[in-house]
Order: structure tokens, then C-alpha cells, then sequence
């Protein structure tokens, strides 16, 4: 048995999430669905490689924001299909080998959840205390200074009841009260019911906001502006958010939801991922759990707030590994359905140098859906955007990074069938260039870079598993690190972040063979005592007779 094998498939797999209403439209209505989710799992577990899939919500929703308002916990949306389709979707995926993660929102809830439009019949509604709500203060203001993430105060007045609901989002999205016992039972009964349904694990949406100071207490407002994401959030950043979010009471939920997956596990083992938008890496980490008890992984989002450049990455990269605690997991975010496209943030050759970072750092990675193929943001045009945050706050809108999967050059880009609707978002202008079918005929494509470093992750227990060790002897534009484990044949990994040749000497080190260049146009034995990186260039060196290099 390879060492390798002592891991668990999400430590060892590579993640791809999908954004249903964009990855395939299987009956011409314009919204991807399951059904062409299940169509195209060849093309993820065999002509891309990945291990497994994470989907965005499909929930029944009005859709105020695209699916994370939920109106039904447990039920799929028409749009996307019905649950016979959810559950031809998991067993289509696991006879291929790929697990199956689904997205679950605990914070908050649509409006029009059953949940609370009964506890908003009311102030004595049984239900009452299932979301946060409070009174105003005496001149009739909200109950204290906190903000809205999508902008504006977080506070909604119900005139019925004579009293405000906390929205930490949109106010279609009022937040669940997770202090209530009966409602922690019944989203964990929610968890549960997916479980009984096959699926291999959660990925928690904002899952650092659920519970909050019980005493509503005023943000401190910050002396100057600072980002509180990794991103400019407009007016959200003038204050400290240190009593919305992030309470120390969230851990005691994530034990509890450790439990309900550790059931499960005994089955097979179930996983949890939390998005969590916290760049302390010492409450970061807190997420993991005194004792690993809590989320298997909270999710790391450093690169995407730190410069495209050698030493500000492994300074990350170390940061991360310094604060693990001891037998913790590590991951990579760089793209999600949140984010300015991989591509137009680092442009072209910092996307390829991307899919060689990502794959080959220790810990699992999550790719975005088109990512693999170079997608790039679309400049939509105001009167076509759909993204509430975007129409409220110009310039936050997300709907540039979810437009339609780019199949191939006929009508549609292959996402929907010709004559059909046509798609909820428009297609990016490139698609007859920049597309599944004409990538894979093309030797050197991105997608074929992302192939051929998948195929390799797939077949080595050390990139799967092993050591991150970082190399010094590198000029300051390189980022060298070696992944290591015994008795496996060991890899080096080079990327030149500069726009000049470079070269390295690692006189300790003997020979080694190149395997993969990011420009996918070298293979070749080499001599570490004189190793050149063309401009831009990353290489996967297989080692041969490797000794402590640093």
C-alpha cells in the first residue's frame, strides 16, 4: 500500500466546482441543469481528470441570488430539474469515481421560506426566534450600526411585527438564528437528509457569519478604510466586523455538524469545507478545531488577495504551513463563482503558472469551472446584468466570472442546444477560439496543461501527499519547492514569475528529469547544476538521487 493511501479521497483529489446555471443546458431553456451536469461527468472524471465535484446551490429559490436564498432546504429547483435527476446525477458520478460535494447555506434563508414567513406572521409565532430579530431603538433606527455585505444597513423593518430582521446579505436573505435549538435540529436534519441521499460532503456557505454577538453590539467604525475581504467591499469595509461574524460560539455548531459527518463516515468518509473570509491565520485555523474536530478544511483564499509575484507567494505558502495545527489539511482557492476570473486577473501566462501552483502545492486544490480552458471575465452591459450585489453597488457585480461553459464554436458555445432560448448570461466573444473542443486539439492549450498536471498528480503519492519543502537557491523571481515522501519518487517545482530567462543551480542535487513545462514544449533529462526558465515558465522536475537542496 502507497503512503499515499493513508489519506482520504479529499486529501488526495482535486476539486472542480461547477455553477449549475452555467456549466450545461441540457433543454434549451437558457439555465444549465442537472441533467447536463450529468451529461458532460465523462469529460470531468476522464478528459480533465478531476476527483470530484462541488455544485453551487439548486435548490428551490426565487433567485435574488442565484440559489443562496433558499426557499427548500432539501428539494432541487425546476429550473435545474428534481431530485430522481439529483440522485441520477450521484449515482452517475460515484460509478465514475467522483465524489460529490453540494453547496449548503446555513446563515440565512430566502424570504420566502415557509420558516419565515411563519416567523414573520407573528411575534408569537412558534418559530420566531428561528431568525434574528430585534427591536428598534428609541428614535426608530435599526438595532445597532452593522452592514449589509451586499451594502446598506443589515437591518430590515417588518412593519407587521413592529420590528427589524437581521440580513447579513440581501434583505430577500434573512438570517437563521442558530442560538435556537430547534432551528440547529432542523438544519442538521438537513444535512442529514442529503447524506441519506449519497452525498460525499458540504461546502458551507459563509460559514464564519452564523452566529453573532447575542448582545447586538455597534462595530467599532474604522479610523481608515481597509479591505475586510481580499477585495474592495465599498461601504462594508469602514467598519470592524468583529461582532457580526466570526463569534467564538460558531465553533461549538461545527463540533456538532463534525459529528453528524463522522456518522456518516463510517460508511465512507464525508467531508466538510467552510468558506471562511478570515485572513488571521490564528482564527483561521481555529476552524480546524482544538482537536480536528471541527471543518476538515476551511478554505484558503490567500492567494487571492496577495501580488502575482515569487516571494509575496511563499511567504504565503510558509504563513500557511507555519499555521496549520498539527495534522491539519491544506488547500488553495484562486477562482470561484465570487471572483474576477484566473485569467483576466493574471492574464494568460499567470493562469498556466496558476494550474502548476495549485497542483502541484501540498494540499487539495479547487478549480473553477472554465478556468481549465482559460476562460476571461465578460464585460456584461448594465441593462443584461442579473447580479443584485452588482445593480446595488457598481462594480462589485459577479456575473462577468459565471457566464456559460464554453464547449465549443457552434451556436451557444455548446452550452445550450441551437434553437434553444439562448443563454441567461451572454457568452464571452472568444468562444469559437477559447473552447473545450478546439483546446483539446491543440498540443499546447491550457486545458491540455491542466490535463497532463492532473494525469501526473493522479500517478505520484509524493504530489498527492507528500512534503512541501521551499528552495532558497532561486533568484527572488522564483518560487522552487520540492514534495517529497519516502520511498516515492519526488518532484521539483520552478516557476520564473519574471519577464526575463533565469537560471538555477542546485549543486546538491544530482539529475532529474523535466516532465512538464508550462509552455508544454519541453521533456528532457537535465543536470541541476544549470536549469533555465524561459520567461514566465514553471517546469515539474521528477527527481532522481534528490538530497536536501535548500
Amino acid at each position: 500500500m502507497s503512503m499515499s493511501d493513508e489519506f482520504i479521497w479529499w486529501q488526495r483529489g482535486v476539486i472542480y466546482q461547477v455553477y449549475p446555471r452555467s456549466f450545461m443546458d441540457s433543454n434549451g431553456d437558457g439555465v444549465g441543469d442537472l441533467a447536463g451536469i450529468t451529461s458532460r461527468l465523462d469529460y470531468l472524471a476522464d478528459t480533465l481528470g478531476v476527483d470530484t465535484i462541488w455544485l453551487s446551490p439548486f435548490y428551490p429559490s426565487p433567485m435574488a441570488d442565484f440559489g443562496y436564498d433558499v426557499m427548500d432546504y432539501t428539494g432541487v429547483d425546476p429550473i435545474f430539474g428534481d431530485l430522481a435527476a439529483f440522485d441520477e446525477l450521484v449515482r452517475q458520478a460515484h460509478r465514475r469515481d467522483l465524489k460529490v460535494i453540494i453547496d449548503i447555506v446555513p446563515n440565512h434563508s430566502s424570504d420566502r421560506h415557509p420558516w419565515f414567513v411563519e416567523s414573520r406572521a407573528s411575534r408569537s409565532s412558534p418559530k420566531r426566534d428561528w431568525y434574528v430579530w430585534a427591536d428598534a431603538r428609541p428614535d426608530g433606527s435599526p438595532p445597532n450600526n452593522w452592514l449589509s455585505v451586499f451594502a446598506g444597513p443589515a437591518w430590515e423593518w417588518d412593519a407587521l411585527t413592529g420590528q427589524y430582521y437581521l440580513h447579513s446579505f440581501l434583505k430577500e436573505q434573512p438570517d437563521l438564528n442558530w442560538r435556537n435549538p430547534q432551528l440547529k435540529a432542523a438544519m442538521l436534519d438537513v444535512l442529514r437528509s442529503w447524506l441519506e441521499r449519497g452525498v460525499d460532503g458540504f461546502r458551507i456557505d459563509v460559514a464564519h457569519f452564523i452566529m453573532k454577538d447575542p448582545l447586538l453590539r455597534d462595530n467599532p467604525v474604522k479610523s481608515t478604510a481597509t479591505q475586510s475581504f481580499h477585495k474592495p467591499m465599498g461601504e462594508y469595509d469602514t467598519l470592524e466586523h468583529i461582532y457580526d461574524n466570526n463569534h467564538p460560539d460558531a465553533h461549538a455548531v461545527y463540533r456538532d455538524i463534525r459529528q453528524l459527518l463522522d456518522a456518516y463516515s463510517v460508511q465512507r468518509p464525508r467531508v466538510s469545507i467552510g468558506e471562511i473570509h478570515i485572513f488571521d491565520w490564528k482564527r483561521w485555523a481555529a476552524y480546524y478545531g482544538a482537536q480536528l474536530d471541527e471543518i476538515h478544511m476551511p478554505f484558503n483564499f490567500n492567494l487571492l488577495r496577495i501580488p502575482w509575484q515569487a516571494p509575496a507567494i511563499r511567504d504565503m505558502v510558509d504563513a500557511l504551513e507555519a499555521a496549520l495545527p498539527d495534522g491539519a489539511w491544506p488547500n488553495y482557492v484562486l477562482g470561484n463563482h465570487d471572483e474576477i476570473r484566473l485569467a483576466s486577473r493574471i492574464g494568460p501566462q499567470g493562469a498556466r503558472q496558476a494550474a502548476l501552483l495549485l497542483l502541484t502545492l501540498r494540499g487539495t486544490p479547487t478549480l473553477y469551472y472554465g478556468d481549465e480552458i482559460g476562460m476571461k471575465n465578460v464585460d456584461i452591459p448594465l441593462e443584461l446584468q442579473q447580479d443584485p450585489w452588482g445593480k446595488r453597488v457598481p462594480g462589485l457585480g459577479r456575473d462577468g466570472c459565471r457566464t456559460p461553459m464554453q464547449w465549443d464554436d457552434n451556436p451557444y458555445g455548446g452550452f445550450s442546444p441551437a434553437g434553444g432560448r439562448g443563454p441567461w448570461l451572454p457568452l464571452a466573444e472568444d468562444y469559437h477560439q477559447v473552447n473545450v473542443q478546439r483546446q483539446l486539439e491543440q498540443p499546447d492549450s491550457i486545458l491540455n496543461l491542466y490535463r497532463r498536471l492532473l494525469a501526473l498528480r493522479k500517478a505520484s503519492a509524493a504530489l498527492q501527499a507528500g512534503d512541501y519543502q521551499p528552495l532558497d537557491l532561486a533568484p527572488e523571481v522564483c518560487f522552487a519547492y520540492l514534495r517529497t515522501l519516502p520511498g516515492q519518487t519526488g518532484y521539483l517545482t520552478a516557476i520564473n514569475f519574471s519577464p526575463t530567462e533565469i537560471t538555477l543551480e542546485y549543486p546538491n542535487m544530482a539529475t532529474g528529469n523535466l516532465v512538464l513545462s508550462t509552455f508544454l514544449d519541453r521533456r528532457e533529462p537535465l543536470k541541476f547544476s544549470k536549469l533555465t526558465l524561459r520567461p514566465y515558465e514553471g517546469v515539474l522536475i521528477e527527481l532522481a538521487g534528490a538530497r536536501n537542496a535548500s
